[in-house]
Order: C-alpha cells, then structure tokens, then sequence
C-alpha cells in the first residue's frame, strides 16, 4: 500500500473527531523501537476511522507510527513484563509481526480491544448488512400490518346513518296511515298551509287524486312536487293581486 506522508500526517493532526485515544505501551513496530528495560515505549495513540496513529506525547506535530486496521484481529497477548494489560493486533500474512501493545488498565484494554476491533472497513460493512437486513423486515412487517388492518377494516359492514326524523314526519308534514300530510300549523288550530287537493290544477292534478300526496311512491314526480310545494305561494300571490288592485 502506497500511503502519501504529508497527507496522512495532515489528517492525524487535523480536527476531525477521534473513535478513540491514550496512552499505551508498545514494543516494536515502526518508530517504537523497544525500551532497554522491556516495559515498552509509552505513547499516545489516535485512531481514526482504520487508521491508528502513534505519537510522541500529546503535543507531538508528527506521528512516529501508522496501523492500517483492514484484515486483522484483535485478541489479548501476553506482555514482555507480567501483570500488563496487554493485547496483540495480528495480520493473516506472511512476514508481518504482530503489534504488541498495552493499556494502563483492565477498562482501557477493553475499550481499546473494542474500539480497535470495530475499526476496519470490512467490520463496518458487515454491520451495514445487518442493519439494512433490519430495515427490510421491518418494512415488510409494516407492510403486512398494513394490509391486515385494511382488509379488516374492508370486511366491516360500513355504520348506517342512524334517521333523526320523528316518527312520520316529511318535510314538516305528518303522514297519516293514507299519505295525507297534515300541516302542523293546522294541527296547532292554525290556518292550513296551502289548498285543498281538490283545487289543484296543472300536471299535479293527472298524479294526485283525493287522499294522496306527492309523498307516495306512485306520485314521486317533480312536477307534482313542485304544485303540491307551491300551493301556499300561489294562494299569497293570488291574495297580494287582488289587495293590489
């Protein structure tokens, strides 16, 4: 692999957020050459992304080392010095030593072996799979739920709009057992709403007889509708004519 160093420095020190940093002990690898004593070197690590970088200290403007974390493992190891937390980061190849290194702690190892085993592309791809796996299930989970609560709401008979009118009333007319409507204005002692059928005249006169009333199923013609509707106007019309002559 082909790395540009001025550009791989600028990124380990740039701004952008770090998956995970501190301190660790390594023995080996590029730049870390072991201590005299065996206890290895202590550095600060970054890592970003699959990138683990190494410096000198926190203050340091030029990493000393870089790890590609693709097509690796991540498991304990024993450290040079007993009663290290250490962990090993090993590759599938030939030639390649592994990088021994070491946390302060039994919570930094593991944070660390964590963060270090979450980092490759290959990992992230994986969780991607799952996760989009997930997604279509969840969908065609809704999708069935969908269906189910439309076909039982299809299979419901639809509510039947309850009939507020009183019992016999049409129009503001009260039915008798002939279809005769009375007005309620002459049930209350009034005067009658419009004429007698006898004196109806027109195409309502051919339909209605004595005893019916547009309201029938056989005179349920708009015709008949409109004269039977339009005695009282008539009768007003007729009155107002004779007074205006």
């Amino acid at each position: 692999m082909k790395l540009n160093e001025r550009s791989v420095a600028h990124y380990a020190l740039s701004d952008s957020p770090a998956d995970h940093t501190g301190f660790l002990r390594t023995w080996g690898g590029a730049g870390t050459p072991p201590t005299p004593s065996g206890t290895g070197r202590r550095c600060w690590f970054v890592l970003k992304g699959n990138l683990l970088f190494s410096f000198e200290s926190r203050e340091s403007r030029a990493p000393l080392s870089l790890v590609v974390l693709e097509g690796c493992t991540v498991e304990l190891a024993e450290a040079p010095v007993s009663e290290e937390f250490a962990f090993a980061i090993r590759f599938d190849a030939p030639g390649v030593r592994p990088h021994l290194l070491a946390a302060d702690g039994p919570a930094a190892q593991e944070a660390w072996v964590k963060a270090l085993s979450r980092a490759s592309f290959g990992y992230m791809r994986l969780v991607v799979r799952e996760l989009e796996s997930q997604l279509r299930d969840a969908r065609h989970s809704l999708a069935l739920h969908r269906h189910s609560s439309w076909k039982a709401i299809s299979g419901r008979p639809k509510p039947q709009a309850p009939d507020r009118r009183p019992p016999g009333l049409e129009n503001g007319h009260a039915l008798s057992k002939d279809c005769s409507p009375v007005d309620w204005g002459e049930e209350r002692g009034g005067r009658p709403a419009g004429r007698g059928l006898a004196e109806m005249q027109g195409p309502a006169s051919l339909f209605l007889g004595r005893g019916q009333s547009p309201l029938c199923p056989e005179t349920s013609y708009f015709s008949a509708l409109h004269s039977w509707y339009g005695q009282e106007i008539s009768e007003l019309r007729q009155r107002w004519m004779r007074r205006a002559r």
